[in-house]
């Protein structure tokens, strides 16, 4: 994932938080601002109960990696708060669920190669 598309600060994240509602998929609770034409962004939190920080850097590298294979809207700002039961899933079930969550909030680009 580019730094440009990366929410980093923590106004932003709570700002983000706050004024938008959650949509709640399996291991994920997706807030979704929604915002003029431009760079779409993706900010990623994983709470310190999930794990020590070894394992929750794994988890932020796993979903980046996740995140890079598609190609998005530039709609939107995204942050994706990771849950307790991703720590029993495979990495084919974490892209799975969310790319379905991410599908249903439409924030994907339709193309004619996907599934």
């Amino acid at each position: 994932m580019k730094k440009i598309n990366i929410v980093k600060e923590s106004n932003d994240f709570n700002n983000i938080i706050r004024t938008n509602r959650a949509f709640k998929y399996k291991d994920f609770v997706i807030y979704v601002e929604r915002k003029e034409p431009s760079i779409y962004k993706f900010g990623i939190a994983v709470p310190r109960k999930i794990g020590n920080a070894v394992i929750r850097n794994k988890i932020k590298r796993r979903i980046k990696n996740i995140i890079d294979k598609k190609d998005y809207k530039n709609d939107f700002n995204c942050i994706i708060i990771v849950g307790k039961g991703i720590l029993t899933r495979s990495f084919e079930e974490m892209s799975d669920y969310l790319y379905e969550a991410l599908f249903k909030l439409n924030l994907i680009k339709e193309t004619s190669n996907e599934k």
